[in-house]
């Protein structure tokens, strides 16, 4: 598997995305997975599978 890849994706009507079927195989997203969205207006946006924050953020707020 490559470890790097560059993908484009069009925004449809309703706002939404296709993460292309490479960058899923290589970040195992299957259907139903959750996925963070991270903005910062200068540096960009970032979308992350939510159990890798998982860890994160229960340090910040535990159960």
């Amino acid at each position: 598997m490559k470890d790097k890849f560059v993908g484009i994706s069009k925004v449809g009507e309703k706002g939404q995305i296709v993460i292309p079927k490479e960058a899923r195989e290589m970040f195992s997203i299957n259907p139903g997975d959750s996925v963070v969205v991270l903005c910062d207006k200068k540096r960009g946006m970032a979308i992350v599978k939510s159990e890798v924050l998982e860890d994160k953020i229960e340090k910040i707020i535990p159960r």
